[in-house]
């Protein structure tokens, strides 16, 4: 259907000229290495900055801390897709281990509203990736608070939540062993380590969703800047520390392919992802969204069920998928960072 959700048809005509695909399929057990790697990474250096002055902290949290606290979000990424292990169990607490940085836990409810927003992408009533009516109204196309909303898009998002309450549960026993674990490792810290150390562990998760060139992502991966298409990938150094994380489209199309794999998809069908417009700059990417007045929150593409669409504008601002955006050949929207 020409107003239906693209990915499956993508995926279709890809597995009908590539069966060869269903090769990638799989899952990639050594992913769960990454995570006591990372957690000894995370609090050694939480450790040796727990002394220091204020301005180390903050530039040990903006250099190191934002790329390894963006890791986990990605590893709990894998795990929610079941792209670890095969059992539930293992993925889970995968996820969980994961979350053991980001103070406050996350990893068993992003499991939910995650596959939610994959089966009901662009539903407003179901995709929690969507922002809020009054939250796209507060932000409007003001440089200022599109700044402010990158800047403390943690919490941004985790307002959305009660949007949801009615449709989808996010409780369940795995959600309090979740806060459990997380609560026990944020008093460990601050008993142990101390405050400045607290503060550059927080500080790693707002750098690592907001303002920085890490949070580009935010903006790659279903802000409209070439309508109609709805999903854009991001092919550019940064994939190197977040796991692939920036071919979204290729994770749409195959959400059963592991990170590793994820540049084979593109690579095995090049006539269905080369001629999309994609992303070489999370940064250049992140400028753009905060600088021009013709993106906004409201840059996103909506429908109220299956096979109706629409472009949610709101009257902010300027439509941002002008009659012209369709007759430019697709191309690389950013210069490299």
């Amino acid at each position: 259907m020409q107003n239906a959700e693209p990915h499956p048809a993508r995926t279709a005509a890809i597995l009908r000229a590539h069966p060869e695909v269903r090769k990638l399929f799989g899952r990639t057990p050594a992913t769960a290495l990454f995570v006591p790697i990372i957690l000894v990474m995370q609090f050694g250096t939480a450790w040796m900055v727990k002394d220091q002055p204020w301005w180390v902290i903050v530039l040990a949290a903006y250099t190191l801390g934002a790329i390894v606290n963006n890791t986990c979000y990605v590893i709990i990424h894998e795990a929610t897709h079941s792209l670890i292990f095969k059992g539930r169990m293992g993925n889970l607490l995968a996820a969980i281990g994961a979350d053991l940085v980001h103070v406050i836990p996350s990893a068993v409810t992003f499991t939910r509203f995650h596959l939610v927003h994959h089966r009901h992408q662009g539903e407003f009533d179901l995709d929690a990736d969507l922002p809020s009516h009054a939250e796209a109204k507060l932000v409007g196309n003001s440089t200022l608070m599109k700044a402010l909303w990158v800047t403390f898009f943690p919490l941004m998002q985790a307002l959305r939540m009660p949007r949801f309450s009615k449709l989808v549960s996010f409780w369940e026993p795995w959600t309090v062993v979740n806060a459990l674990a997380v609560f026990a490792v944020d008093a460990a810290v601050l008993f142990l380590m101390g405050p400045w150390a607290f503060l550059y562990i927080v500080l790693s998760i707002f750098f690592s969703i907001g303002l920085h060139p890490l949070g580009g992502r935010l903006i790659q991966e279903h802000f409209i800047v070439a309508h109609p298409q709805e999903t854009y990938s991001y092919y550019g150094p940064w994939n190197l520390t977040a796991l692939n994380v920036g071919y979204h489209n290729e994770h749409h199309d195959f959400s059963a392919v592991p990170w590793n794999k994820l540049p084979q998809v593109r690579a095995l069908a090049p006539e269905h992802y080369d001629t999309l417009v994609w992303h070489r700059s999370w940064t250049g990417l992140l400028v753009k969204f905060i600088f021009d007045p013709s993106l906004s929150l409201y840059s996103r593409i909506t429908r109220p069920g299956p096979q109706k669409r629409k472009v949610l504008t709101g009257g902010v601002g300027r439509v941002p998928d002008s009659v012209e955006s369709l007759q430019k050949p697709p191309s690389a929207v950013d210069s490299a960072a």
